[in-house]
């Protein structure tokens, strides 16, 4: 009975979110009052709407995140806007760790170039301390926190350390993107 709702529960999320990248192809967000008006025909269920969409563009890289960021800022405004990024972000950082750690590398090898796989372990072998790198590269902007998400479940990172390291790291480049697309 779990298994059904777990499944029911993704289904929902994945076909909300690629309702949501369908309509960003299909319309045209030439302004800012475009894209508040588009996400008002959610209603009440805008900032769901959205937090499950940057959820979602973690744990499937289609879109860069900043994206999403920006969406959201302009939309909502800059606090209401960081905090549907924040929490959706963190949350499907969280999802992409537990599925490596689940499926393995040839879950991340069909989701990112192996190239990129490679140059990521030959850095990280040479590192002192992916933990540190880890909360650096989560820290800063264009980094990719995505695939470094799927990683950090591939080395079997403990999952307490990498929960704070998302808690702790996300925030300030999420709140950065928010005030300066809040400005817009």
């Amino acid at each position: 009975m779990v298994k059904k709702i777990k499944i029911l529960v993704i289904a929902g999320v994945v076909i909300l979110a690629l309702i949501f990248i369908k309509d960003i192809f299909n319309q045209k967000f030439d302004s800012v009052e475009s894209l508040q008006e588009y996400m008002k025909g959610y209603g009440l269920a805008a900032p769901l709407v959205l937090t499950v969409f940057q959820a979602f563009q973690v744990v499937v890289p289609v879109l860069p995140g900043y994206l999403g960021c920006a969406a959201g800022a302009v939309a909502f405004g800059t606090m209401p806007g960081f905090w549907c990024n924040y929490i959706g972000i963190s949350g499907g950082s969280v999802i992409a760790y537990f599925l490596a750690r689940k499926y393995g590398i040839d879950l991340v090898l069909t989701m990112f170039p192996k190239e990129q796989y490679i140059k990521w372990s030959g850095r990280i072998e040479k590192s002192r301390s992916f933990d540190w790198l880890l909360f650096i590269a989560i820290l800063l902007p264009l980094f990719p926190d995505d695939f470094l998400c799927y990683f950090s479940g591939l080395i079997q990172m403990n999952r307490r350390k990498f929960i704070w390291i998302i808690i702790l790291g996300k925030p300030w480049c999420i709140l950065a993107y928010s005030i300066a697309f809040g400005l817009i």
